[in-house]
């Protein structure tokens, strides 16, 4: 594998890396105090991605995208990743399951969704099943072309924002060897749709400016021509999604570790103490130098993954699932030793520290938190032996 960068690969880097100093971070310090996202800034933002080619750029080219690499995408998700996430998220990377849209959902859904007229979000996890599909109470009930949908979904990403969710619902049940099995099967639903509620999530600790939200269902009339695939296919798209999702979070994780890195650099190489710089105690630069290692490993490991995804390697999900759970966990560590670093000073909101340091946590949590990525790690190297 050759780690340099081509010219094409270097341009979408300095073209996402400029959008997102340029257009993102002036406003971070006012999203962060306000714990809101102005919807005339969101589509501005949007307005201004969609003509500079950077939204919808993890798309297909079937589906109207670009047809980048994972490599590729992973790049531009670093250079976006170091801003708060809600301002990041205002450059619509739209769910790689709309390249399955078909007949009616093209000009419906997809269309609109890579113009960047209609926004998606994606409804799977629910209040008493988190994110196990099996336990999934949410229901579709054929009557006649229709389908009636009843459920509950929450910690909906930016529901609030969206024009239409992809949706996750049982659709009947198997028998199997192993007992009844739930036939879960995906969605297009428009969120404004008779007897479809998006109520105000949580209060959370960070991603201020970030929405979450819950979505009630109550037999809510869906068109059948609205089901993604056929009936009971839910898991291969789940499966199609989850893949590059996690890769999303690593390169996420590994651009806010190297962000406060970075401040801590800087503080250690300035801040006199005891008459010299306090870099200079091993007490400080110590540290730097593990988590400059860290960084480094997880460089590694995240590009390693994309270009294994490019390679189409049949590991390629166990690699998600490593890459997911280093960076994450990774910039746990990096945020917190970088506040250390910084001292009281890095708890002020007069540095980006202490905003990193909270929006960190989740990143262990979703898109399958590190105990779900563990057990794909250890189920892939234990399967080939039986075990």
């Amino acid at each position: 594998m050759d780690f340099a960068r081509t010219d094409e690969q270097q341009m979408l880097w300095d073209t996402a890396r400029t959008f997102m100093e340029r257009e993102l971070l002036p406003h971070e310090d006012a999203v962060e105090a306000a714990d809101d996202l102005p919807r005339e800034l969101e589509l501005e933002l949007r307005q201004k991605a969609v003509d500079v080619g950077l939204h919808a750029c993890n798309m297909p080219e079937s589906a109207g995208g670009p047809g980048l690499g994972a490599v590729e995408v992973t790049l531009i998700e670093q250079a976006l990743g170091h801003a708060s996430l809600a301002l990041a998220e205002c450059v619509r990377r739209p769910c790689n399951l709309l390249a399955a849209c078909e007949g009616e959902q093209v000009a419906h859904f997809l269309e609109p969704a890579m113009s960047g007229e209609k926004r998606d979000c994606v409804a799977m996890t629910e209040p008493d099943a988190g994110s196990d599909l099996k336990g999934m109470k949410t229901r579709a009930v054929r009557d006649g072309s229709d389908w009636l949908i009843s459920g509950t979904k929450h910690f909906i990403s930016n529901a609030d924002r969206s024009e239409f969710v992809v949706l996750f619902a049982a659709t009947g049940e198997d028998d199997t060897p192993r007992g009844k099995r739930k036939r879960i099967s995906c969605f297009l639903v428009d969120l404004d749709l008779p007897r479809v509620e998006v109520a105000p999530g949580y209060k959370q600790v960070g991603l201020r400016g970030y929405s979450n939200n819950i979505i009630r269902f109550e037999n809510a009339r869906v068109p059948g021509w609205c089901m993604v695939g056929g009936e009971g296919e839910g898991f291969d798209v789940v499966n199609r999604w989850l893949g590059p999702g996690r890769l999303t979070v690593a390169a996420t994780a590994q651009a806010r570790a190297q962000r406060a890195f970075d401040f801590a650099l800087d503080w250690a190489a300035n801040r006199e103490q005891f008459g010299q710089k306090i870099g200079k105690f091993q007490g400080v630069s110590f540290p730097l130098a593990d988590m400059a290692t860290e960084l480094r490993m997880g460089e590694l490991l995240l590009m390693h993954t994309a270009w294994r995804i490019d390679q189409d390697h049949p590991e390629a999900d166990q690699d998600c699932a490593m890459a997911k759970v280093f960076c994450t966990e990774m910039l746990g560590r990096v945020a917190d030793q970088a506040i250390q670093t910084c001292g009281g000073m890095g708890l002020m909101a007069d540095l980006p520290l202490e905003r990193i340091w909270r929006d960190a946590r989740v990143e262990r949590i979703w898109e399958g938190t590190s105990e779900i990525q563990r057990h794909i790690i250890s189920r892939g190297l234990l399967r080939p032996l039986g075990a």
